[in-house]
């Protein structure tokens, strides 16, 4: 089920006002230029949310509260030493989280992440946080199901937040499907660098020009929040990265630098921040060493910039004002800021001895020229280049651009760097560009189809800077044999033919070790197929194998490409069918599991165990019949926290085991598959059991079959799973399958080790990672369906109507809520007066048409009373407000207003 939206109908702005104002081409917006007044309406309240933008100078896009977490020494430096103004983007308040303070979920548990959120980056100096009011469902490692589930106006959000707060500078989390990487965060991501471009676009999301006001607004860099690559320790972390693309430019802010007005180091006031989100478990976050030798930088990668920035390998490189520079700061030096620079070759692709071109634009700030002016371009050694880069002179506000031929030289498959400095009379600059030395055909495994996906969202963005941010790999289960596609493709302007070879490490074989391709159109790809088999059983599988890597050669008329896969081994078993069903009941009854036992003691995330005693198990599994049956023996030397049944959800808060089933051992994500989990002990004394991330999530599963037994360190649970209650029919020759357990040695709700059968980084998210279990003799009952059916998605998130946090920076900084339009005057409506009465406090409510008013009483330990009333029609309305509790300090009235059409307003008066 989906989160339902109603679109709403928005302000008019008088044409006039509109076609004045908004310019041709996107520029990059200057800090004067705010939006103008709306034409037709009449003067807002003086304490509503009707009024300018806020203007920020960075804009933190994330998730979920606490995915800035990481940040926070970066803004808060920024914020003490140039006085920058930084917001975050929170598109979730992560009500589908775990929560370790208390019984909350769901909007309630927003409610809390929304406080600690704000409670933790106003540590940083950061006041402004914008939730968009997306429902938070699950881990998850797919962005596409994030996607869905957000649905299609989370764009439109960022872009209006983007073009309402005028940042400077965008800074995200990674879009890439690296494993592990929550598809939360990634799509995130993707909305951020979406943005950057779509924000200057004036056909994006026109509606906001013509009928909200705004302008088109260009960020002058966007950023990833992490890096790629290696770094020393100490006040040299920037100076000392060197990132696994060479051609990256990315920039560190140590973290170990004091503040001046705390008297601390960045980073130990970041860890406070950090255990503000005791709710997550943070709270008990250790403390971070006071040497600050011992401290490390916080990484961006860039992705996209429109001004000139520091030259990779530079001082200016590796100071703190890295990012701001050219954008916020006007190094010395430099240009003024205002200056656009830009750098656009031909094609990201280039092959040795063809040449490309490369454009270079410079314009000059609206109102400052830069005199005369010229570009020189930078190439690798050995590439070659010609045209002049002399730009003329600049007058305010003109553009001046310079062509340049390059022929590259190098080998295939390298990154390279072309970069341009300009001089002018006010100063220089740097900007640069990646390309990537291709020949004439490339080959390359097959990729996941997370990592397919990925790669067309960067190709139809045009951002190929972000390309092969994953490395490939395929999985085959131990002993098996799968088919792997060598995706092979022409980049070239010629029909090509060739060979594929594959090298492929000690344990594995392949069908054919060379196979030809031939008649491949230029531009066009084919997939040459290879069937490979794991020959060595002995290898090790999990993260213990880790990655076995091959090479792939790809030969085409003119020369050969290489790449360098690899493969990674899953755990299988054969699952037998059981002479009897065995009984649940928590012990192991003599022949009821006659197949093998299964090593589920494999460290996946957390801390290793201490011993065996510590945390380690085992497991059983048979068939009989329709049904899966499951015993899992747990060595635990600590019991975690007892849980209430009726909090039987969010299983990693303490000791469970989890059992994931993927039918058809083909699912791109969780949403197709079936995960339960079991608590082995609650508060009452029962286990109890429930699904999580799956087709159809939530407390208990419906003809599941659970039974626990505990003895002294050590406890076992039994599991019989209707086969009926998958999400479709199970393939007995590759039933995907894990067993993972959960140990928590504390009684605060928190885990610390989590071990299972097949162990990867965020595997419980992965059913590509899962191990394969063959189930002979089993099959499934005929007529039932194979397609799963569609996934159960919690759909219930808070609404920025219901938060008075939100309510209250919404009325301070004048912006309507959750990334969303304002409300039209003639809809919309307003408190105008509040007065404290026994027990409650009547509100005085003034609306220009019907609608919807959440009314907060407000003083400062928090909310004193909430009430949601409807209007039904225009005019006065005074409503009272009961209490639940005594009146604290100077009590106001919070209120949001929903306009019928759609859009929102905020307002405040002070109770009387």
């Amino acid at each position: 089920m989906l989160v339902p939206r109603t679109p709403g109908r928005l302000a008019v702005l008088a044409a006039a006002v509109v076609l004045g104002l908004v310019p041709s081409a996107p520029a990059l917006a200057g800090k004067a230029a705010a939006p103008p007044t709306q034409a037709g309406r009449a003067a807002a309240p003086p304490a509503t949310s009707d009024r300018s933008s806020a203007d920020l100078d960075a804009l933190f896009v994330g998730a979920h509260p606490d995915d800035e977490a990481f940040t926070l020494s970066t803004l808060g430096q920024w914020k003490e030493d140039h006085d920058i103004r930084t917001g975050v983007v929170t598109v979730t308040r992560g009500e589908g989280g775990g929560n370790a303070v208390g019984p909350e979920e769901g909007p309630a548990l927003g409610l809390l992440r929304e406080a600690e959120e704000r409670t933790a980056v106003a540590k940083a100096g950061v006041r402004e946080v914008f939730n968009l009011d997306d429902v938070d469902f699950y881990y998850t490692v797919s962005a596409p199901l994030t996607d869905t589930v957000w649905g299609g106006d989370t764009l439109e959000k960022v872009v209006r937040i983007v073009r309402q707060t005028r940042p400077e500078i965008l800074l995200t989390m990674d879009p890439a499907p690296s494993p592990g990487n929550h598809g939360n965060h990634q799509q995130a991501a993707r909305l951020a660098v979406e943005a950057f471009y779509a924000a200057a676009d004036p056909e994006a999301f026109p509606e906001q020009i013509a009928r909200e006001g705004l302008r088109p607004f260009a960020p002058a860099r966007v950023l990833l929040g992490r890096a790629r690559g290696t770094s020393k320790s100490g006040p040299d972390c920037a100076s000392t990265f060197r990132p696994a693309n060479p051609a990256q430019n990315v920039y560190g802010v140590w973290s170990g630098r004091a503040s001046e007005s705390q008297g601390r180091t960045w980073a130990a006031i970041e860890r406070d921040a950090q255990r503000v989100y005791a709710s997550q478990g943070w709270a008990g976050f250790p403390d971070l060493p006071t040497d600050p030798a011992q401290l490390g930088c916080d990484f961006f990668t860039q992705v996209d910039a429109r001004v000139p920035f520091p030259a990779p390998g530079t001082e200016a490189a590796a100071a703190p004002t890295a990012i701001l520079d050219g954008a916020l700061v006007r190094p010395a030096g430099g240009v003024p800021l205002g200056t656009l620079l830009d750098l656009r070759p031909s094609t990201f692709d280039v092959r040795p001895g063809k040449a490309f071109t490369v454009k270079v634009s410079v314009t000059a700030p609206s109102r400052e020229p830069l005199g005369r002016s010229a570009v020189a371009l930078r190439v690798p050694d050995g590439w070659k280049v010609s045209g002049s880069g002399d730009l003329g002179r600049l007058a305010p506000g003109r553009t001046g651009s310079a062509t340049f031929t390059v022929t590259p030289a190098g080998a295939p498959g390298d990154r390279a760097r072309v970069a341009a400095t300009l001089t002018t009379e006010r100063g220089g600059g740097y900007t640069d560009r990646q390309v990537e030395v291709s020949p004439a055909v490339r080959g390359g495994q097959q990729a996941l189809p997370q990592v397919e996906q990925y790669e067309k969202w960067v190709g139809a963005l045009g951002v190929p800077q972000l390309r092969g941010l994953v490395a490939p790999v395929l999985t085959l289960p131990s002993g098996g044999s799968r088919e792997v596609g060598v995706v092979v493709t022409n980049v070239s302007d010629t029909t090509q033919s060739g060979t594929v070879r594959l090298a492929l490490p000690a344990g594995f074989t392949a069908d054919r070790a060379e196979a030809g391709y031939s008649g491949l159109a230029a531009g066009a790809s084919t997939t040459v197929p290879f069937t490979v088999t794991n020959t060595d059983t002995s290898l090790k599988t999990s993260n213990e194998g880790g990655d076995y890597a091959y090479t792939i050669t790809t030969t085409s008329a003119d020369g050969s490409s290489v790449s360098r896969p690899a493969l990674e081994l899953v755990p299988a078993t054969s699952i037998a069918r059981a002479a009897s069903a065995p009984s649940i009941d928590g012990a192991e009854g003599q022949g009821e599991y006659p197949g093998p036992s299964l090593d589920i003691s494999r460290l996946w995330e957390g801390g290793a165990c201490s011993s065996a005693a510590d945390c380690s198990g085992t497991a059983k599994l048979a068939w009989r019949d329709d049904t899966l049956y499951v015993l899992v023996q747990v060595k635990d030397d600590v019991i975690g926290a007892r849980l209430p049944a009726s909090d039987c959800k969010r299983h990693w808060r303490t000791d469970s085991v989890e059992v994931t089933l993927d039918p058809r051992g083909r699912s791109e994500n969780t949403s197709t598959t079936f995960k339960t989990a079991v608590l082995p002990v609650t508060a009452e004394g029962p286990p109890c059991v429930l699904r999580d991330a799956d087709n159809r999530q939530g407390p208990g599963a419906p003809g599941t079959r659970v039974a626990s037994s505990l003895s002294s360190g050590a406890y076992t649970v039994e599991m019989a799973i209707p086969m009926e209650a998958l999400p479709g029919a199970v393939d007995p020759s590759r039933l995907g399958l894990n067993v993972l357990v959960y140990d928590s040695d504390t009684q605060d709700k928190t885990g610390q080790t989590r071990i299972g059968w097949s162990t990867w980084g965020g595997v419980q998210g992965d059913p590509y990672r899962w191990g394969i279990a063959t189930l002979p003799g089993y099959q499934p009952p005929p007529g039932r369906p194979t397609t799963p059916p569609d996934p159960v998605i919690p759909d219930t998130g808070l609404s920025s109507l219901d938060s008075p946090q939100s309510l209250e920076q919404a009325v301070r900084i004048g912006l309507p809520l959750a990334g969303g339009p304002a409300a039209e005057r003639s809809e919309s409506g307003w408190v105008t007066s509040a007065r404290s009465t026994r027990n409650a406090v009547e509100v005085t409510l003034r609306a220009n048409a019907a609608g919807r008013a959440h009314l907060f009483v407000r003083d400062e330990r928090g909310t004193v009373g909430s009430r949601v009333v409807t209007v039904a029609s225009r005019g006065t309305t005074t409503v009272r407000v009961p209490l639940t509790r005594a009146v604290d300090g100077h009590p106001t009235v919070v209120a949001g207003w929903q306009a019928p059409a759609g859009g929102t307003a905020a307002s405040r008066t002070p109770v009387r």
